[in-house]
Order: C-alpha cells, then structure tokens, then sequence
C-alpha cells in the first residue's frame, strides 16, 4: 500500500517535475537526469509484436533525426521485458527494414508506467496506454496526450507540437491551432485597460484588443 501511495502522489502534473526514473533499457541503463539539458519525448506502447505499436515504432523511427535536430531524445517503454524489446527491434529490421534508434525501457515492475499514468485501469491494468510526455530540458513536464489502445498517434502531430512549445518558449507568444514554422503567432493579450486601448495602435494584425497576430 506505501508503494502505491507513493506512486499516486507522484502522478505527473504540467508545469511540475517530471517523475524521476531509473530503468533497464535496450541500450542499457537510463535514468530522468540523463536527458538533462536537451527534451525528452517519452511514449508508452500496449505491448510488444502488437500491429498497432509496430506502426507507431516505424513512425518514430523514422521522425528520430527530425526531433533530433530540435535537441530532442525518444525513449519508449512496455511492460515488456528487455528481451523482448530486443526481439521486436530485430523482427522490424528484418520484416520492415527499418532499425530503432532509440533505447526501450523494460518496465516489467510498472513502477515507471504507474509513475507516469500510463496505467489505466478502465483500458487496461495489465498493459501501458498509448502515452506521450515532452519533458523539457529542465526536466519539467510541459504537455501528455494519451490515446486509446486502439488507434495509433500521430508522429507528425508530436513534432509540430515539440516545434511549437520551442517557438513560445523562445519568443514568449502563443500558436494558433495547426499552427507550423513560418505561420504567424499569437501576441499575449493585454492584462489592463490602458494597454488594451494601446494594443489597437502597435502594428499588429489586429482582430481585436485581445486576438492579435504577427510574424517571427
């Protein structure tokens, strides 16, 4: 029962510290403050040699440079053992030619999974949902998606997503739905009356007081 108070308490919140962990991976051992420095996108899969996962794994594997080059590392997990990672790994390489470049964490004790929430109980208590966690170079939580066992994520969706919270993070604005690099921005909105009336004559592309636009 401490276990799992102590697992509660540390159920993952935006905006706080993402929860530590120190795991078995395909490429050997990993810990939270490995990735210190650069962002983190941590996923989860229901299980290994499942069809749905297999799509998702090619789909990251072929998006790994991309969230490279936006200073980002992918780690995934199951509730799998090591050597079955390792099994599934080969079994793509050799059924669809395409190798992971990213270490797999073994979470047979589900101590990261139900660290994370990536254990729900109505979907499954047994096997991790389909989680996704950006963790930012300070090692806090910045956005989760979750989605049901039965459908597939978007991988584009994650890197447009990762581009994204790096563009208001460098430029202190906002995006737009859909929005993608070299899309206008959104300019916070003014917190007085004085700046609200201020707003309508600074050049921005204004709908109105609190809705303006501009280019990076």
């Amino acid at each position: 029962m401490e276990t799992e108070k102590q697992v509660t308490s540390s159920f993952p919140r935006l905006g706080e510290p993402a929860p530590d962990f120190s795991a078995v991976t395909t490429h050997g051992p990993r810990k939270l403050a490995d990735y210190r420095g650069r962002w983190l996108v941590l996923f989860s899969h229901p299980a290994d040699f499942t069809p749905v996962c297999t799509t998702e794994f090619v789909a990251f594997a072929k998006a790994h440079d991309r969230f490279r080059t936006l200073g980002a590392e992918l780690l995934g997990l199951s509730i799998d053992s090591k050597f079955a990672h390792i099994a599934w790994v080969r079994n793509i390489k050799e059924k669809f030619g395409v190798d992971i470049p990213f270490p797999i964490i073994e979470d047979l004790s589900m101590r990261v999974a139900s660290a994370y929430g990536m254990i729900q109980p109505g979907a499954s208590d047994t096997s991790a949902v389909r989680a996704t966690f950006f963790i930012d170079p300070d090692g806090v939580l910045r956005a989760m998606v979750y989605y049901p066992m039965s459908n597939g994520r978007s991988i584009d969706e994650f890197v447009r997503l990762l581009e994204a919270m790096q563009t208001s993070d460098r430029n202190k604005v906002a995006t737009p739905e859909g929005w993608r690099p070299g899309d206008k921005v959104i300019v916070p909105p003014p917190a007085t009356c004085e700046l609200a009336e201020a707003r309508l004559s600074e050049g921005y592309e204004l709908t109105d007081w609190y809705f303006s636009k501009r280019a990076l």
